[in-house]
């Protein structure tokens, strides 16, 4: 909770530390707005930004805030209180379930690679020991303090430390900070290895990087025992929590959805709409209005005002599922939407900005399509901030009995049980479909053929065993990482080396990027 008492004259709201109240995240600009109270008790707020200021839900450029309105500025809400009475709670994105202190580089098959903090003693009896912090809010001092340190002049939860996503804010508790030879009195955001001082010893919050392969035996409702599995299951987990954009992989029928799913149901947001949409099932001439909505009278069959994916997701998750099947004229109001936040209903030019987190999915390969010219290299890069594979059913055998007895389990009235031979016949099968064909097939023997199951029961259909993906061919002797490796060395060429107007051009941030050109061997 965030408490702060409106003084007389002017409060500045923003990202700065000279900002009476500093957020740390990246959609809050370094001076967002302004709240001026008078000696009549009138409180007008200004908004000085380019994400936007809203009261009570609407984006304002001024207004007079009245007691108990609502004020949003990027992912924190603030609620005013005139009247005497207890404060209420100021919300940010992090869900307590779900906290995030980390900030996650980039994530791939291989693992994961994020910025975590430590906080570092600089002088006295504990000098340089490095104290890992794990939680988003974390109390220090001695005694009952989270971090325990015996140092002198701490006393018991001395400060706070308030960490998102690899961002540092300090808050005095029961004792003293000084920074620069001044008096921290309330939150302040700390730059990296920036010294202050407690009690009589001086500190540095030290940022560094660190790569994991996570492991994890389930997922929402997704299960699995080979290696394979257990390393998405880890990436999906430690993903869920983070509001960047994930691009799941694979081919049609590993589940994609259902990861889209359990990264809802596990994220800061679990409360809010799940809105899925399918990419490839909207025509070209409809893709604007049905993700962006449309004015009333904007084109013809347009009888009403309609709210189109992005406002039905607000609050919640938006999953666009077959992104690769974007026409080439949708795709740049897209990347509009998703690096700006902003949406335009069709035939309106007033601007919205819903509160949704994205995730796509695609059984094509996106940068054999960024190559061939038919899909926008800026907007794949926007998309992979965070990707995941899922990988075909037959690349995971090991897998197959234990997905079979969960699907037949569900069978209604009496689950169904599979017989030796049967199975055999099953861990044999190729499994062109995946998940999908395996749940078919034993539905469609539990149907015909009772509730146990044997090899005569058993039918793959010619169908089934003939698919052709959809996925355009890669040239086989060019490896995705190898593509990729082009792109980036491509945009840095343009740019004459510059790693952040390179950044910028692909839409990545720039610390996503170096991690990008550090894993593909770039870095010069």
């Amino acid at each position: 909770m965030l408490e702060y008492r409106l003084r007389l004259g002017r409060t500045v709201i923003g990202r700065a530390d000279f900002c009476d109240v500093a957020l740390p995240d990246d959609h809050v600009s370094r001076t967002h707005c302004f709240i001026d109270r008078n000696r009549e008790g009138k409180v007008l707020i200004v908004d000085r930004s380019r994400h936007g200021t809203f009261l009570n839900g609407k984006r304002i450029k001024n207004a007079i805030i009245h007691d108990g309105d609502r004020v949003d500025v990027a992912n924190f809400s603030f609620k005013l209180q005139l009247k005497p009475g207890p404060v209420p709670s100021t919300r940010s994105t992090p869900h307590p379930r779900n906290p995030v202190h980390e900030q996650i580089l980039g994530g791939g098959p291989d693992g994961i690679e994020t910025i975590q903090l430590s906080l570092r003693v600089l002088d006295g009896p504990l000098a340089g020991k490095a104290t890992p912090i794990k939680l988003p809010d974390t109390t220090v001092g001695s005694g009952d303090s989270a971090v325990n340190l015996n140092l002198p002049g701490l006393v018991p939860q001395h400060f706070r430390l308030l960490v998102n996503q690899g961002r540092t804010i300090i808050l005095p508790k029961n004792g003293a900070v000084t920074l620069d030879h001044r008096r921290i009195r309330g939150l302040f955001p700390l730059s990296p290895g920036e010294t202050f001082t407690a009690g009589e010893t001086s500190f540095q919050v030290v940022p560094y990087r660190k790569e994991e392969q996570p492991e994890s035996t389930s997922f929402h409702e997704m299960i699995g025992v080979s290696k394979a599995m257990r390393r998405v299951f880890g990436l999906l987990h430690r993903m869920a929590a983070h509001p960047e954009t994930v691009l799941l992989t694979g081919d049609s029928g590993t589940g994609k959805e259902l990861a889209a799913r359990g990264l809802h149901a596990y994220s800061a947001r679990p409360d809010g709409p799940f809105v899925a949409i399918n990419c490839g099932a909207v025509t070209e001439s409809l893709f604007e209005s049905e993700l962006f909505g449309h004015e009333k009278g904007s084109f013809t069959g347009a009888t009403s005002r309609r709210d189109g994916a992005f406002h039905q997701a607000d609050g919640g998750t938006l999953f666009l599922d077959e992104v690769g099947e974007i026409p080439l004229s949708a795709q740049p109001k897209l990347l509009r939407a998703l690096e700006s936040g902003e949406v335009r209903r069709v035939g309106s030019d007033r601007p919205s900005f819903p509160d949704v987190r994205v995730i796509a999915a695609t059984n094509r390969n996106l940068i054999a399509d960024v190559e061939r010219g038919t899909y926008r290299e800026d907007l794949y890069f926007r998309l992979a901030v965070l990707t995941v594979r899922l990988p075909p059913l037959k690349e995971r055998p090991e897998d197959i009995p234990v997905l079979a007895a969960k699907i037949c389990s569900a069978f209604k009235p009496v689950p169904a049980q599979i017989s030796d031979k049967a199975m055999k016949l099953l861990l044999a099968h190729t499994w062109p479909g995946n998940v999908r064909e395996l749940r078919n097939v034993l539905t469609r023997a539990y149907v015909l053929g009772g509730h146990y199951i044997e090899p005569d029961t058993l039918s793959f259909t010619p169908v089934s065993l003939n698919t052709i993906s959809r996925s355009p061919t890669p040239d086989p002797d060019v490896t995705s990482e190898e593509a990729e490796r082009t792109l980036c060395r491509a945009a840095l060429h343009r740019h004459g080396g510059n790693r952040a107007a390179a950044a910028r051009e692909l839409g990545l941030p720039r610390t996503t990027f170096i991690y990008k050109i550090r894993r593909l061997g770039l870095e010069q």
